[in-house]
């Protein structure tokens, strides 16, 4: 952390579901009726997409007749849906571009220990009364983290998570606990889960404009900081943003907080969910995530458990206790020469910016449902699957366009002029 910070906190997670922007949906939005009229056409189009979306399709499950060890058609069946299942993750996995996964992994070597009900009771940094875990798996993935991010081993607390949610939710709840009354900072752009947090914990919470590239409007977070001088300040910080991948400038915010009058009276949280670990090293392949934060702030919510013989001190208590020993297998088989792969997009005429540092290529809005947007590159996606998308969305493209009868949009607002392909732009360029 640079300047003088007195609180901070960081957040990492790296393999997850691709997270929508922070944008409230009503459940009358998702269950309204179809012949209904919706108050603008942007509603009915999200209407719509989640309509089509919604799915109950399940696999049954039956209670057992009683000649089924007889003649074995339970048996067959889970069989069949096993495999046709397995069958369809490997289709989906082929093709998969939009998420911020990375797929390129191998966790054969951890088979042995599916067999065990491995659970991380309390706190990771003292033993708990439950012998099956992997909590020195789990110190010595934060040991490591620690070290990256130039932490002494005595002045940092951490836990693996279960994602990125439950970092951002843990990282607000200390700021919270630390300033009960403060307001929360975040841009508009940022992760749904800080929103979500400020619901939970009924902290006042206020959305900051963001620049073109996605990152914090800082003259607009000065501007809102000052109707509510009297209140401390606890403010998020993106490190790569869920749609463009925008950092936000740290050292400004922290600039601003100080020259706003708030010195020792703020706290900030770093949702590094998209590049914490990716910054340094731009490959890695991590199937969890990571919460790190000073060891003096965790005092602020941390509760003595007597039946655990340990401390509550994070979001769920109980934790996957195979996450760690996961974690700490990729890390120690890990690879830092890093790698970045592009598309052929501008040349084929089609609007599209790719932030710095950034590994989420932001285009234009495909008129066919089988594209999902945005395209993230990670280490599994080779140049191959990038041509081959890039060559079917350019043939797409030509059917939605009329050929060339129809211009390209304008999306110079959402990804600024030099990066739009519309006739007004690219002929400006």
């Amino acid at each position: 952390m640079v300047g003088n910070v007195v609180n901070a906190s960081g957040l990492l997670q790296v393999i997850r579901k691709v997270k929508p922007p922070a944008e409230e949906v009503e459940p009358a939005v998702i269950y309204g009726t179809r012949s209904g009229k919706l108050g603008n056409e942007n509603e009915g189009k999200k209407k719509n997409e989640l309509e089509r979306n919604l799915d109950s399709s399940s696999f049954e499950i039956t209670e057992p007749d009683a000649d089924d060890e007889l003649t074995g058609d339970r048996e067959a069946y889970m069989a069949s849906v096993l495999a046709k299942y397995g069958h369809n993750l490997e289709e989906r996995t082929k093709n998969q571009l939009g998420f911020p996964c990375n797929l390129d992994f191998e966790y054969g070597a951890l088979l042995q220990f599916q067999s065990f009900a491995m659970n991380n009771l309390g706190d990771p940094f003292i033993d708990s009364g439950y012998g099956i875990n992997s909590r020195q798996f789990e110190v010595g993935v934060l040991d490591w983290f620690a070290r990256l991010w130039e932490l002494e081993k005595n002045e940092y607390w951490g836990y693996v998570t279960n994602g990125g949610t439950e970092g951002n939710l843990h990282g607000i709840l200390i700021g919270r606990e630390i300033f009960p009354d403060g307001v929360l900072y975040t841009s508009k752009e940022s992760h749904y889960s800080l929103f979500k947090a400020a619901r939970l914990y009924r902290t006042d919470c206020v959305k900051v404009e963001t620049l073109v590239s996605g990152e914090i409007d800082c003259s607009d977070f000065q501007a809102k900081l000052l109707p509510n001088k009297e209140r401390p300040a606890i403010v998020n910080v993106n490190i790569g943003t869920t749609v463009k991948g925008a950092i936000d400038d740290l050292d400004l915010v922290i600039k601003i907080l100080e020259e706003s009058g708030f010195e020792d009276r703020f706290y900030i949280h770093c949702d590094r969910a998209l590049f914490g670990l990716m910054l340094p090293f731009l490959k890695h392949e991590i199937p969890c995530g990571v919460q790190i934060t000073r060891k003096s702030h965790i005092n602020a919510l941390s509760r003595d458990v007597k039946y655990l013989a340990s401390r509550d001190t994070t979001i769920l208590g109980s934790r996957n206790g195979h996450a760690p020993l996961f974690l700490w297998y990729a890390l120690n088989r890990r690879d830092t020469v890093g790698s970045r792969r592009r598309g052929r997009l501008r040349a084929a005429g089609i609007g599209a910016m790719l932030n710095e540092l950034s590994c989420t290529v932001v285009f234009e809005r495909p008129q066919d449902e089988d594209f999902h947007l945005p395209l993230v590159v990670m280490p599994n996606v080779t140049v191959e699957k990038l041509c081959v998308f890039v060559d079917e969305l350019v043939q797409r493209r030509c059917v939605w366009s009329r050929r060339g009868e129809i211009p390209s949009p304008c999306i110079a607002a959402d990804v600024g002029r030099e990066n739009c392909a519309c006739l007004l732009h690219r002929h400006a360029q």
